[in-house]
Protein backbone atom coordinates (compact mmCIF):
# COMPACT_ATOMS: atom_id res chain seq x y z
CA UNK A 1 0.00 0.00 0.00
CA UNK A 2 0.99 3.64 -0.40
CA UNK A 3 0.01 6.63 1.72
CA UNK A 4 -1.16 10.04 0.43
CA UNK A 5 2.41 11.00 -0.49
CA UNK A 6 2.99 7.80 -2.45
CA UNK A 7 5.31 6.26 0.13
CA UNK A 8 5.11 2.49 0.45
CA UNK A 9 3.69 1.35 3.79
CA UNK A 10 4.08 -2.27 4.84
CA UNK A 11 1.26 -3.03 7.27
CA UNK A 12 0.91 -6.36 9.03
CA UNK A 13 -2.68 -7.52 9.43
CA UNK A 14 -4.68 -7.11 11.52
CA UNK A 15 -3.89 -3.61 12.80
CA UNK A 16 -4.32 -3.73 16.57
CA UNK A 17 -2.14 -0.83 17.79
CA UNK A 18 -2.30 2.70 16.33
CA UNK A 19 -0.52 5.86 17.43
CA UNK A 20 -1.95 9.10 16.02
CA UNK A 21 0.10 12.29 15.83
CA UNK A 22 -2.71 14.32 14.22
CA UNK A 23 -5.61 15.61 16.36
CA UNK A 24 -8.17 15.29 13.54
CA UNK A 25 -7.14 11.71 12.80
CA UNK A 26 -7.04 10.88 16.50
CA UNK A 27 -10.69 11.85 16.82
CA UNK A 28 -11.57 9.96 13.63
CA UNK A 29 -10.00 6.74 14.90
CA UNK A 30 -11.20 7.18 18.49
CA UNK A 31 -14.81 7.55 17.32
CA UNK A 32 -14.72 4.77 14.73
CA UNK A 33 -12.08 2.26 15.87
CA UNK A 34 -11.41 3.07 19.54
CA UNK A 35 -10.08 -0.40 20.33
CA UNK A 36 -6.93 0.13 18.22
CA UNK A 37 -5.86 3.59 19.45
CA UNK A 38 -3.07 3.32 22.04
CA UNK A 39 -1.46 6.77 22.05
CA UNK A 40 -1.92 10.34 20.80
CA UNK A 41 -0.44 13.81 21.18
CA UNK A 42 -1.08 16.32 23.95
CA UNK A 43 -3.03 18.38 21.38
CA UNK A 44 -5.52 15.58 20.72
CA UNK A 45 -8.46 17.01 22.64
CA UNK A 46 -11.35 15.08 21.06
CA UNK A 47 -13.25 13.04 22.00
CA UNK A 48 -13.41 14.77 25.38
CA UNK A 49 -13.11 11.45 27.21
CA UNK A 50 -10.10 10.24 25.22
CA UNK A 51 -8.05 8.03 27.54
CA UNK A 52 -4.81 6.97 25.83
CA UNK A 53 -1.13 7.49 26.48
CA UNK A 54 0.23 10.90 25.45
CA UNK A 55 3.44 11.18 23.46
CA UNK A 56 4.05 14.98 23.54
CA UNK A 57 3.15 17.28 20.64
CA UNK A 58 2.71 17.15 16.89
CA UNK A 59 6.06 18.88 16.27
CA UNK A 60 8.04 17.22 19.05
CA UNK A 61 6.67 13.69 19.52
CA UNK A 62 8.46 11.33 21.85
CA UNK A 63 9.81 9.10 19.09
CA UNK A 64 11.61 6.78 21.51
CA UNK A 65 8.41 6.12 23.47
CA UNK A 66 6.41 5.58 20.28
CA UNK A 67 8.91 2.94 19.19
CA UNK A 68 8.65 1.28 22.61
CA UNK A 69 4.86 1.08 22.17
CA UNK A 70 5.45 -1.08 19.07
CA UNK A 71 2.49 0.24 17.07
CA UNK A 72 1.28 -1.52 13.96
CA UNK A 73 0.77 1.93 12.42
CA UNK A 74 1.53 5.59 13.16
CA UNK A 75 -0.69 8.27 11.61
CA UNK A 76 0.88 11.56 10.51
CA UNK A 77 0.07 14.52 8.28
CA UNK A 78 2.35 16.33 5.86
CA UNK A 79 1.52 19.76 7.26
CA UNK A 80 1.20 19.01 10.96
CA UNK A 81 4.16 16.69 11.50
CA UNK A 82 7.88 16.88 10.76
CA UNK A 83 9.54 14.77 8.09
CA UNK A 84 12.45 13.99 10.42
CA UNK A 85 10.10 12.33 12.93
CA UNK A 86 8.47 10.28 10.18
CA UNK A 87 11.90 9.17 8.96
CA UNK A 88 13.08 8.24 12.46
CA UNK A 89 10.03 6.06 13.00
CA UNK A 90 10.41 4.38 9.61
CA UNK A 91 14.11 3.81 10.22
CA UNK A 92 13.08 1.99 13.40
CA UNK A 93 10.81 -0.29 11.38
CA UNK A 94 7.55 1.40 12.39
CA UNK A 95 4.97 1.73 9.55
CA UNK A 96 3.92 5.37 9.12
CA UNK A 97 0.90 6.51 7.10
CA UNK A 98 1.17 10.18 6.08
CA UNK A 99 -1.92 12.06 4.93
CA UNK A 100 -1.97 15.12 2.67
CA UNK A 101 -5.18 17.14 2.94
CA UNK A 102 -5.57 20.59 1.38
CA UNK A 103 -9.18 20.36 0.16
CA UNK A 104 -12.40 18.77 1.35
CA UNK A 105 -12.33 16.30 -1.54
CA UNK A 106 -8.78 15.30 -0.60
CA UNK A 107 -9.94 14.95 2.99
CA UNK A 108 -12.82 12.68 2.07
CA UNK A 109 -10.64 10.52 -0.19
CA UNK A 110 -7.82 10.36 2.36
CA UNK A 111 -10.13 9.35 5.20
CA UNK A 112 -11.78 6.68 3.05
CA UNK A 113 -8.37 5.18 2.22
CA UNK A 114 -7.27 5.38 5.84
CA UNK A 115 -10.21 3.34 7.12
CA UNK A 116 -10.71 1.00 4.15
CA UNK A 117 -7.07 0.33 3.22
CA UNK A 118 -4.77 1.18 6.11
CA UNK A 119 -7.11 0.01 8.88
CA UNK A 120 -8.84 -2.61 6.71
CA UNK A 121 -12.34 -1.80 7.92
CA UNK A 122 -15.61 -0.12 6.92
CA UNK A 123 -16.01 3.53 5.97
CA UNK A 124 -17.51 5.30 9.02
CA UNK A 125 -21.09 6.56 8.88
CA UNK A 126 -19.97 10.08 9.88
CA UNK A 127 -17.80 10.26 6.77
CA UNK A 128 -20.74 9.40 4.53
CA UNK A 129 -22.84 12.02 6.33
CA UNK A 130 -20.09 14.62 5.87
CA UNK A 131 -19.85 13.98 2.14
CA UNK A 132 -23.59 14.54 1.81
CA UNK A 133 -23.53 17.66 4.00
CA UNK A 134 -20.84 19.35 1.90
CA UNK A 135 -22.24 18.37 -1.51
CA UNK A 136 -24.60 21.38 -1.66
CA UNK A 137 -23.72 24.30 -3.92
CA UNK A 138 -21.98 27.27 -2.26
CA UNK A 139 -24.07 30.40 -1.69
CA UNK A 140 -23.61 33.18 -4.26
CA UNK A 141 -22.33 35.77 -4.70
CA UNK A 142 -19.19 35.10 -2.62
CA UNK A 143 -18.47 37.38 0.34
CA UNK A 144 -15.01 38.93 0.69
CA UNK A 145 -13.66 37.44 3.91
CA UNK A 146 -10.57 37.29 6.09
CA UNK A 147 -9.89 34.45 8.54
CA UNK A 148 -7.17 35.37 11.04
CA UNK A 149 -5.56 32.48 12.88
CA UNK A 150 -3.12 34.56 14.94
CA UNK A 151 -2.52 38.12 16.05
CA UNK A 152 0.61 40.08 17.04
CA UNK A 153 1.53 39.62 14.26
CA UNK A 154 -1.62 38.97 12.25
CA UNK A 155 -1.59 35.71 10.33
CA UNK A 156 -4.47 34.66 8.08
CA UNK A 157 -5.67 31.70 6.02
CA UNK A 158 -4.43 31.87 2.42
CA UNK A 159 -4.39 29.70 -0.68
CA UNK A 160 -4.13 25.90 -1.04
CA UNK A 161 -5.43 25.23 2.45
CA UNK A 162 -8.12 22.92 3.76
CA UNK A 163 -9.76 25.82 5.57
CA UNK A 164 -9.68 27.95 2.44
CA UNK A 165 -11.46 25.27 0.41
CA UNK A 166 -14.01 24.78 3.16
CA UNK A 167 -14.60 28.55 3.26
CA UNK A 168 -15.19 28.64 -0.50
CA UNK A 169 -17.94 26.04 -0.09
CA UNK A 170 -19.55 28.34 2.46
CA UNK A 171 -19.62 31.11 -0.14
CA UNK A 172 -16.60 33.00 1.19
CA UNK A 173 -13.78 34.52 -0.88
CA UNK A 174 -10.52 34.93 1.02
CA UNK A 175 -9.16 38.33 0.06
CA UNK A 176 -5.56 37.43 0.97
CA UNK A 177 -5.47 34.16 -0.98
CA UNK A 178 -3.44 35.79 -3.77
CA UNK A 179 -0.39 36.13 -1.52
CA UNK A 180 2.56 33.76 -1.86
CA UNK A 181 2.30 32.10 1.54
CA UNK A 182 -0.41 29.61 2.46
CA UNK A 183 -0.76 31.35 5.84
CA UNK A 184 0.55 34.86 5.17
CA UNK A 185 1.47 37.48 7.72
CA UNK A 186 -0.55 40.59 6.87
CA UNK A 187 0.29 44.15 7.98
CA UNK A 188 -2.47 45.67 10.07
CA UNK A 189 -3.11 48.43 7.52
CA UNK A 190 -3.82 45.77 4.86
CA UNK A 191 -5.74 43.33 7.02
CA UNK A 192 -9.24 44.63 6.30
CA UNK A 193 -8.77 45.98 2.76
CA UNK A 194 -11.80 44.98 0.63
CA UNK A 195 -13.14 42.81 3.50
CA UNK A 196 -16.87 42.40 4.19
CA UNK A 197 -16.78 39.60 6.76
CA UNK A 198 -14.29 38.50 9.41
CA UNK A 199 -14.24 34.92 10.77
CA UNK A 200 -12.49 34.58 14.13
CA UNK A 201 -11.98 30.94 15.19
CA UNK A 202 -11.19 29.82 18.73
CA UNK A 203 -8.05 27.97 17.63
CA UNK A 204 -5.10 28.06 17.20
CA UNK A 205 -5.44 31.60 18.60
CA UNK A 206 -8.34 31.79 21.01
CA UNK A 207 -10.32 34.74 19.66
CA UNK A 208 -13.19 35.80 21.91
CA UNK A 209 -15.80 38.55 21.96
CA UNK A 210 -13.35 40.69 23.96
CA UNK A 211 -10.18 39.71 22.08
CA UNK A 212 -10.27 40.17 18.32
CA UNK A 213 -13.46 41.89 17.14
CA UNK A 214 -12.23 45.29 18.32
CA UNK A 215 -9.59 45.18 15.57
CA UNK A 216 -12.29 45.22 12.87
CA UNK A 217 -14.48 48.28 13.56
CA UNK A 218 -17.49 48.58 11.28
CA UNK A 219 -17.15 45.07 9.83
CA UNK A 220 -19.32 42.03 10.37
CA UNK A 221 -17.48 39.62 12.67
CA UNK A 222 -18.38 35.97 13.26
CA UNK A 223 -16.88 34.06 16.17
CA UNK A 224 -16.71 30.48 14.92
CA UNK A 225 -15.70 27.07 16.19
CA UNK A 226 -12.13 26.43 15.08
CA UNK A 227 -12.60 22.67 15.05
CA UNK A 228 -15.45 22.96 12.53
CA UNK A 229 -13.30 25.21 10.37
CA UNK A 230 -10.01 23.31 10.42
CA UNK A 231 -10.47 19.67 11.48
CA UNK A 232 -11.03 16.82 9.03
CA UNK A 233 -12.82 14.10 10.93
CA UNK A 234 -16.21 13.45 12.57
CA UNK A 235 -16.75 17.21 13.02
CA UNK A 236 -17.18 17.52 9.24
CA UNK A 237 -20.61 15.92 9.50
CA UNK A 238 -21.95 18.92 11.46
CA UNK A 239 -19.44 21.64 10.53
CA UNK A 240 -21.40 23.12 7.63
CA UNK A 241 -24.55 23.68 9.70
CA UNK A 242 -22.57 25.04 12.66
CA UNK A 243 -20.50 27.48 10.60
CA UNK A 244 -23.47 28.63 8.54
CA UNK A 245 -25.37 29.45 11.73
CA UNK A 246 -22.40 31.21 13.33
CA UNK A 247 -21.84 33.31 10.20
CA UNK A 248 -25.54 34.20 10.11
CA UNK A 249 -25.23 35.39 13.72
CA UNK A 250 -22.26 37.65 12.91
CA UNK A 251 -22.37 41.05 14.53
CA UNK A 252 -21.03 44.53 13.78
CA UNK A 253 -17.67 44.96 15.53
Amino acid sequence: MTDDLGAAVQIDRPVRRVVSLVPSLTEAVAVSRPEVLVAATDWCTHPADLDVERVRGTKNPNVRRIIELAPDLVLCNQEENRRIDVERLRDAGIPVWVTRIETLDEGFASLRRLFAEALDGPVPDWLLEAEIAWAATAPAPPRNTVIPIWRNPWMVVGHNTFTGDLAARLGLRLVHADRTERYPHVPEDELTRDVELVLLPDEPYVFTRSDGPEAFPGLRVALVEGRSLTWYGPSLATARDILTRQIAESFIA
